[in-house]
C-alpha cells in the first residue's frame, strides 16, 4: 500500500518537473489559471483571495487547482509529502491512505499522518507557515508539538527528490537556484520551485528551442502611443515632433511651444503637435515663418493717401501739403487761415482759398470811383471822367481746385437793378485772352461763367464780366462790371 502511494507521488513530481521545463509560447490559460509573464507559464488563480464571500453558510474557502472548495470551518486538511510511514493511530493511517495525499474531515485531531504529512485543524496554534507547492494550502506547524516532531533528533527520515531533512526532522525544499545546483543556461534565470526548479528567460525574452530570444514588444500593439523602439529585453516609447512623453512613459502629450520656447517674433499660436506664428497688423511673415517683416503699404497702392504716404514700422501715415490738414486719417482738407491766424493788416481783408490765403484791400476803389458799400465802387455821374467808364465795379473773389473737370459752371452774374423796357447783354470784357472761360446768358438779367479749359495752380486770374443795359428806343445806355478774382489752388483737392 505504501509502495503504491510512493510511486503515485513520485509520478506526480516527475510530471510537474517536466511541465516546468516545457517551452510555453502562448498566453491563453484554462479557466481558473492566469498567465505569469515572469515564469512564462500559467499559474493557478486563488479565488479565495479575489472572490468576495466565496463560500456561504459559515463555510471556509480552500483554494484548489483551477477552482476552490467550500468546507466546514472545523474540517481538517491533510497534506501528504510521501514521507516514510511513522507510527500513528490506525484511524489516521486509514484516513491518509484513502485520500492519497489530501483529505478533509470534521475531526479536531492533529498529528503525523502516513507518508510524513501533517494534519492541520481550525484549532491549530500559531507557528511557522508553509505554503505547499501543490495546492497553496497554509499549514501551521508547531515545533513544540511532540506529535509533530519526533522526540529523537537523530531519527532520520526519507525526503522526496528536491527536499532535504531540516534540523527539526521535517522535509524542506532545496533551493537549487541559491545552492548553484541547477543547470540553467547563462542567458536564463533560475526560478526555485517546491521540490524542483525551472529555467526561464529573463523579462523581455522568450524561450525558442534552447535559447532565449528577445521579444519585439513593438510588434504587439498597443505598447506605445506613437512610436515604439525595441531594445534587447525591453523597449521604450518615443513621440513625434511637437509631442513629449507623459509621466507614464507611454502616452504622448502636446508640447506648447508658445510657452516652452517661443520662437515667434510677434504672435504664437499653439496647435496639436506644432505651432504657427502670426504677425501684428502692418507686418507679414518672412520666409523662415518665424520673423515678421514690415509691410510697405505705400508701395502696395497709390490710393491710400490723398497727397503723400509715409511708411512706418507696422503702419503708414498720410501727409498733407502746407495749408491742408489730415482728416479721417487719409484725406486732406483746406485750412481756413482767415479763421485761425493770418498776417493781413487792418485795412486789408483775408480771403481763403484752397491751400492758402491772400490779403486784399478793404477799399479796392480807384479814382474816380468811390466806395459806396462793401466791395462796390461807383463812379459819380457829376464827374466828367465817368462818362466813358462803367457806372459801377463790384469786386468778387472765388477759389477753385487745380485741374478741375471741364466744362464746368463756376460763377453766376445777375443784375441787381431791373429797369423797364431795357435789354441786358453780358460779355467777358477782359482776362480771357487764352479762352479759358465762356459767358453764357441764362436769362434777361443773368449769365453763367463757364470754365472751358482746365486750369493748373497755383495761379490767379482777374476776369471782368460786363453787363450792358440799353433801353428799347436806344436813348439810354449804361454798363456795370463785376471784377472776379479767381484763385486756382495748387492741388486737385
Amino acid at each position: 500500500m505504501l509502495k503504491a502511494l510512493f510511486l503515485t507521488m513520485l509520478t506526480l513530481a516527475l510530471v510537474e518537473s517536466q511541465d516546468t521545463e516545457e517551452t510555453i509560447t502562448y498566453t491563453q490559460c484554462t479557466d481558473g489559471y492566469e498567465w505569469d509573464p515572469v515564469r512564462q507559464q500559467c499559474k493557478d488563480i486563488d479565488e479565495c483571495d479575489i472572490v468576495p464571500d466565496a463560500c456561504k453558510g459559515g463555510m471556509k474557502c480552500v483554494n484548489h487547482y483551477g477552482g476552490y472548495l467550500c468546507l466546514p470551518k472545523t474540517a481538517q486538511i491533510i497534506v501528504n509529502n510521501e514521507q516514510p510511514q511513522l507510527e500513528t493511530p490506525a484511524a489516521e493511517a486509514a484516513s491518509g491512505a484513502a485520500t492519497g495525499g489530501v483529505a478533509a474531515s470534521s475531526m479536531a485531531t492533529s498529528g503525523v499522518v502516513p507518508g510524513g504529512g501533517f494534519v492541520a485543524s481550525a484549532a491549530a496554534v500559531a507557528g511557522p507557515e508553509v505554503h505547499t507547492g501543490l495546492n497553496n494550502f497554509v499549514i501551521r506547524r508547531n515545533p513544540a508539538d511532540p506529535q509533530r516532531i519526533p522526540s529523537n533528533p537523530s531519527h532520520r527520515i526519507q525526503c522526496a527528490a528536491g527536499y532535504e531533512q531540516s534540523d527539526h526532522n521535517v522535509c524542506q525544499d532545496i533551493d537549487e537556484c541559491t545552492a548553484g545546483t541547477h543547470n540553467c543556461r547563462a542567458d536564463q534565470v533560475c526560478i526555485n520551485l517546491r521540490g524542483s526548479f525551472a529555467c526561464h528567460c529573463p523579462p523581455g525574452y522568450q524561450k525558442r528551442g534552447e535559447q532565449c530570444v528577445d521579444i519585439d514588444e513593438c510588434s504587439v500593439p498597443p505598447y506605445c502611443h506613437q512610436r515604439c523602439v525595441n531594445t534587447p529585453g525591453s523597449f521604450y516609447c518615443q513621440c513625434n515632433p511637437g509631442f513629449q512623453l507623459a509621466a507614464n512613459n507611454y502616452t504622448c502629450v502636446d508640447i506648447n511651444e508658445c510657452d516652452a520656447s517661443n520662437q515667434c517674433a510677434q504672435q504664437c499660436y499653439n496647435i496639436l503637435g506644432s505651432f504657427i506664428c502670426q504677425c501684428n497688423q502692418g507686418y507679414e511673415l518672412s520666409s523662415d515663418r518665424l520673423n515678421c517683416e514690415d509691410i510697405d503699404e505705400c508701395r502696395t497702392s497709390n490710393y491710400l493717401c490723398q497727397y503723400q504716404c509715409v511708411n512706418e514700422p507696422g503702419k503708414f501715415t498720410c501727409m498733407c501739403p502746407q495749408g491742408y490738414q489730415v482728416v479721417r486719417g487719409r484725406t486732406c482738407q483746406d485750412i481756413n487761415e482767415c479763421e485761425t491766424a493770418n498776417e493781413c493788416r487792418e485795412d486789408e481783408m483775408c480771403w481763403n482759398y484752397h491751400g492758402g490765403f491772400r490779403c486784399y484791400p478793404r477799399n479796392p476803389c480807384q479814382d474816380p470811383y468811390i466806395l459806396t458799400s462793401e466791395n462796390r465802387c461807383v463812379c459819380p455821374v457829376s464827374n466828367a471822367m465817368c462818362r466813358e467808364l462803367p457806372q459801377s465795379i463790384v469786386y468778387k473773389y472765388m477759389s477753385i481746385r487745380s485741374d478741375r473737370t471741364v466744362p464746368s459752371d463756376i460763377f453766376q452774374i445777375q443784375a441787381t437793378t431791373i429797369y423797364a423796357n431795357t435789354i441786358n447783354t453780358f460779355r467777358i470784357k477782359s482776362g480771357n485772352e487764352n479762352g479759358e472761360f465762356y459767358l453764357r446768358q441764362t436769362s434777361p438779367v443773368s449769365a453763367m461763367l463757364v470754365l472751358v479749359k482746365s486750369l493748373t495752380g497755383p495761379r490767379e486770374y482777374i476776369v471782368d464780366l460786363e453787363m450792358l443795359t440799353v433801353n428799347s428806343i436806344g436813348t439810354f445806355r449804361t454798363s456795370s462790371v463785376l471784377r472776379l478774382t479767381i484763385i486756382v489752388g495748387p492741388f486737385a483737392f
